[in-house]
């Protein structure tokens, strides 16, 4: 009998699923008995779909896991960081459901009120930073994605059941490598919060349109900061093209039409776009924070610059938009590092199945 799971989770999704979303479902539905209790609207036989507003959303969301418990009687819950956490542990005492809960560490959790969403949410950091801590601590078991994460679990007192990259599409990815553009582009793709640093690649822009006036760069992603972002479009209405939201699909086909990719954050657990960049041949110009350095290396990969050092993310874009032979050496050497990090759904559901397994005894 394949073991009951509830994910808990604030992802966003919309039904009827992507294919790529799709098949991680489908495959985890082969080892589990799957339940998914997320942010969206509407819902199915599968996914529980509930409104997003924060903080209402994690002020319900104690109340919806126990509605889930009850209904589902899950033998463990699978929470998405340790605010969705705290809410599965006050969830099974409100449900007395006795599932097990297993946290998942995809980042650095204090950034959810430092960097993320209005700068008035700071106000909640001595409390969400405390709770955090709490849920890391009390939960019956813990994953992360990285050693950086395993880091940040280590330093309270807690030892990794296990440690695995988060899913990663191979088949929206994979494929032939394709040369590299004629015209210099750079890609940033992601969320527009702060964690992200937009503002500090707005800045590094500038520097490098000056110098490079066909460059182009092409920004998918929404979010807090995205006045930045129209900002950055009135000024270089030749240079910029922005897209809120694209499939995964046509990530891959704007990675193609990049010479390198972008990543200015100031935190970062460990960089999902980076190994989806390094599986389409795209070398990457990256912050030297959080787990970005477990998957880039230093002028093999990609290039490392220091956090908040605008003229010296400029720098690194300048010396690879205008070396084709740097370009190519770091789109070779990420292609090659890219094999450690890519697993197929059915790579993922089995690593995830035994861990069930381990946890629910």
């Amino acid at each position: 009998m394949k073991p009951r799971v509830l994910f808990v989770s604030r992802s966003r999704y919309r039904l009827p699923l992507e294919s790529q979303v799709a098949r991680k479902w489908d495959a985890l539905a082969v080892e589990l008995d799957v339940r998914v209790l997320a942010t969206g609207e509407g819902g199915d036989r599968r996914f529980r779909l509930v409104p997003a507003r924060s903080p209402a959303f994690y002020l319900a969301l104690p109340f919806h896991v126990a509605r889930e418990l009850r209904a589902f009687r899950p033998s463990v819950v699978v929470a998405q960081s340790p605010y969705e956490a705290g809410a599965a542990l006050v969830g099974r005492v409100l449900a007395r459901v006795p599932a097990r809960v297993l946290l998942e560490v995809h980042g650095d959790w204090r950034t959810a009120t430092r960097l993320y969403g209005s700068p008035w949410r700071r106000l909640l950091e001595p409390f969400s930073r405390a709770a955090a801590r709490a849920a890391v601590r009390r939960a019956d078991a813990v994953r992360t994605v990285s050693p950086y994460t395993s880091a940040l679990v280590r330093a309270v007192g807690v030892e990794p059941a296990a440690s695995f990259t988060a899913y990663i599409d191979v088949e929206a990815f994979a494929g032939p490598a394709v040369p590299l553009p004629e015209r210099p582009v750079v890609l940033f793709v992601g969320v527009l919060e702060r964690y992200k640093n937009v503002q500090g690649l707005a800045r590094a822009w500038r520097l490098v349109a000056a110098r490079l006036p066909a460059a182009r760069l092409h920004v998918i992603g929404r979010g807090y900061e995205h006045a930045v972002v129209e900002q950055l479009v009135q000024e270089f209405p030749e240079q910029i093209v922005w897209e809120q939201w694209v499939p995964s699909a046509q990530v891959a086909a704007a990675l193609d039409a990049s010479t390198v990719l972008v990543l200015p954050s100031s935190s970062e657990g460990l960089g999902r776009i980076v190994v989806e960049a390094f599986a389409r041949g795209r070398g990457v110009v990256a912050t030297r924070v959080g787990g970005i350095p477990d998957v880039v290396e230093d002028g093999v990969s990609g290039i490392l610059v220091e956090p908040d050092d605008a003229a010296a993310l400029a720098d690194a874009l300048v010396r690879v938009l205008s070396d084709a032979g740097l370009a190519r050496s770091l789109a070779d050497g990420a292609r090659l590092a890219a094999q450690r990090w890519l697993q197929t759904p059915e790579e993922f559901s089995a690593r995830m199945r035994q861990l069930v397994d381990e946890i629910a005894g």
